[in-house]
């Protein structure tokens, strides 16, 4: 029951995502693992797994009914291990600090869940304690949308790593192929030939442009401006032909409000109008919403409450520039927020946990949970 001791076994479990390194290990291990160390103190576990070996994992400690009930979410896929400093799957302590893959990104927050709910059952709360283990928040996060088509609660905590901070907003992204076509020729006919890769160097400035309207317009007060890049360019077959085609994937992180695929169109359009020859195709692709939480949610009252307490002053709240599955619990009708460790090195080649941090999450989630769901 000490969240130390659980979170090396955790880490001794390899869950590489598969989707981000072609081999990796999935959930399986790990997921089995945490279903028989619920199972055996008492929680009901449901296994769900639509995709063959990447299971996702709901624990459920009934109430005694009558009241509200509460969602710890967590994700049990880790990042790749290759170029790792040391062994990945040894934790290590040292100086206070865990050190393994997934150590602070976010197998801690696993640990620090699965402990405060089992000591918080305990209590005999009135309302469900939901454990949600879930598979692949490092790529795409079907494991949560899996668990949101069975699963709901009254709230929810993601206990991502936040360094002990309550955090209430993140940005989105959207994901885009721009094409712009040109036509394909012999490089010594410039009559017949488009260049896309020239047209496509229209595009990329005024790309540019749009990042710097963007950095001066209004900024959201807790995630600052939307911002935009260029990731990937390819184009062209060899010296001696005109390009046919040059696509561009565009990146666009986002904050609450803003519709990048209108904007992104509406930029094209005006080349298209203006730049002779400017053709263009846009080929939408991932994208996931921004995040924004109710400061005043009973959930948020409750953690800021219960994290004063435990820490001896009131949290910084703050807001993430990355994504995380609170979005997608926020979509599904959940109040919630993101609350977890201290520590560094996430998808880095050493990473860790502050354990004096892990404690106190252990402790802030056993309290909320015991209140919240009286």
């Amino acid at each position: 029951m000490e969240p130390g001791r659980l979170l090396e076994r955790l880490i001794a479990l390899d869950s590489v995502n598969p989707d981000l390194v072609p081999g990796g290990a999935g959930e399986s291990a790990v997921a089995g693992f945490c279903g028989e160390w619920l199972a055996a103190r008492g929680f009901e576990v449901h296994r769900l797994e639509e995709r063959p070996g990447r299971p996702s994992l709901v624990a459920v400690a009934r109430g005694s009914g009558g009241g509200r009930s509460l969602m710890l979410n967590g994700h049990l896929d880790t990042v790749g291990t290759a170029g790792y400093d040391g062994d990945p799957l040894g934790p290590r302590t040292h100086d206070g600090k865990m050190f393994g893959r997934g150590a602070f990104d976010m197998k801690s927050g696993i640990a620090a869940m699965m402990i405060a709910a089992t000591r918080a059952r305990d209590a005999g709360p009135r309302g469900d304690v939901i454990l949600a283990c879930v598979a692949d928040e490092e790529h795409a996060s079907f494991g949560t949308e899996e668990v949101l088509r069975s699963f709901t609660a009254d709230a929810a905590i993601v206990t991502e790593p936040s360094h002990l901070e309550v955090t209430l907003a993140h940005k989105g992204f959207a994901w885009f192929d721009v094409v712009i076509e040109g036509r394909a020729a012999h490089g010594s006919r410039p009559d017949l030939g488009i260049d896309a890769i020239a047209k496509a160097g229209h595009f990329l400035v005024a790309l540019e442009d749009l990042g710097a309207r963007l950095a001066r317009s209004p900024a959201h007060p807790l995630l600052g401006a939307g911002t935009v890049h260029a990731s990937v360019i390819r184009g062209g077959r060899e010296p001696s032909t005109y390009p046919g085609e040059c696509r561009v994937t565009v990146e666009r992180r986002t904050v609450p409000g803003e519709d990048p695929r209108a904007e992104l169109t509406a930029l094209l359009d005006d080349l298209a109008a203006t730049v002779p020859g400017f053709r263009y195709r846009l080929e939408p692709g991932l994208r996931r919403e921004p995040f924004e939480a109710d400061p005043e949610a009973e959930v948020v009252r409750a953690v800021t409450r219960h994290a004063r307490a435990v820490l001896g002053h009131p949290p910084t709240v703050r807001a993430e520039p990355f994504w995380t599955d609170a979005s997608l619990l926020d979509r599904a009708g959940i109040p919630c927020l993101l609350f977890g460790v201290d520590g560094g090195g996430a998808h880095a080649d050493v990473e860790w946990v502050d354990l004096a941090s892990l404690n106190h999450l252990t402790d802030v989630l056993t309290r909320v949970i015991t209140d919240f769901c009286a």
